[in-house]
């Protein structure tokens, strides 16, 4: 049987999880009557640990906002959760510009891990591989993050300070939907309704919308975000994620390539996702499958040779529109290929 010095951890344990917690519940939870829930509550008080009691049919116990927690009391599996976190979290770009937080905050956690778990741990980040590459991402001011999101919840406009990937410099007024990782990169995508007034976004990807246009902004861009007074309605059903991928498939880019390609949608999307290529339906004659048919394909990219290879790994017919350059790129390839295949 549990000791009561164990019971009233475990009730501080279940308090720091956030929320209010009933009597009913932390009864059940400890294994004891409601008298009892309310006895160990008082211990906790005695120790000037601020728990709230809320009155009402869903009241209970909860802990006071604001509150410094003492030192966390992990068991195996949660270490290790959090250990796992964090590592994945900085391979994925997932991180702010207080990205030493993170490893400090590992190094914490490590230093009290038993020496039969450490190892264990220090197994499986060796044996783990990521996807993507690990190395340096562009990483968003904490301020910045949270002013955003803050924004986003209440539907607050905010006043940013942005910087263009081609060095110029706005200031403009956000309506701010989401915020969205794509690829080690953080945006914010919105509405601005200062855009077609003559005045330079600075905006990553652009689309036409009723109340000004629909722009997505990197956060690592912006050098100020302040909320201003009022709020704004979103568009109903709105996508964050979805319009940040549109974004930036459209995006201006130094080559515009079209082509069609012969295929299902699900083919031509496992080699050109949605945040590099726009896929529309073209006109079938009679008699075509239903399942395969030819699809106009449109990418916009800063360089053309990783295109070829590509393009030979989808494995489907396909026709170049534009431009030349990339035509002449794939059959470059082509003949090397030739050549491989024929030498002994």
């Amino acid at each position: 049987m549990a000791r009561p010095t164990g019971r009233v951890l475990t009730l501080l344990e279940l308090l720091q999880s956030g929320g209010i917690r009933t009597v009913a519940e932390l009864a059940d939870r400890l294994g004891v009557d409601g008298r009892t829930v309310r006895r160990y509550v008082d211990h906790l008080v005695d120790l000037d640990v601020p728990v709230e009691s809320v009155r009402g049919r869903y009241g209970g116990y909860r802990l006071a906002p604001g509150y410094r927690l003492p030192p966390l009391m992990l068991n195996d599996d949660e270490a290790l959760a959090v250990l796992l976190g964090l590592v994945a979290g900085r391979r994925a770009g997932l991180l702010t510009s207080a990205g030493a937080a993170s490893e400090t905050a590992a190094a914490k956690i490590r230093r009290v891990l038993p020496e039969r778990l450490a190892r264990q741990l220090d197994t499986v980040l060796e044996s783990l591989a990521f996807t993507a590459p690990a190395g340096e991402f562009a990483t968003p001011e904490t301020g910045i993050l949270l002013t955003l999101a803050d924004a986003v919840r209440r539907h607050r406009p905010v006043l940013i300070r942005y910087t263009s990937r081609d060095g110029r410099r706005s200031e403009r007024t956000l309506h701010p939907y989401g915020i969205v990782t794509h690829e080690g990169r953080w945006y914010v995508t919105g509405a601005d309704p200062g855009a077609g007034e003559g005045v330079g976004s600075g905006a990553e990807p652009a689309v036409g919308s009723g109340t000004g246009q629909d722009r997505t902004f990197r956060l690592d861009r912006i050098a100020d975000a302040r909320t201003l007074p009022g709020s704004f309605d979103p568009p109903v059903g709105v996508d964050p994620a979805q319009r940040v991928l549109s974004g930036l498939a459209t995006a201006p880019y130094r080559h515009e390539v079209t082509l069609r390609i012969h295929g299902t949608v699900e083919q031509i999307r496992a080699r050109l996702p949605a945040s590099i290529a726009s896929v529309q339906e073209l006109p079938s004659g009679a008699g075509a499958a239903q399942s395969e048919r030819w699809y106009r394909v449109e990418i916009r990219a800063e360089r053309l040779d990783w295109l070829p290879p590509l393009l030979a790994s989808l494995d489907r017919p396909f026709t170049i529109e534009r431009p030349d350059e990339l035509r002449a790129l794939v059959i470059v390839l082509a003949d090397r290929l030739t050549a491989a295949a024929h030498r002994r």
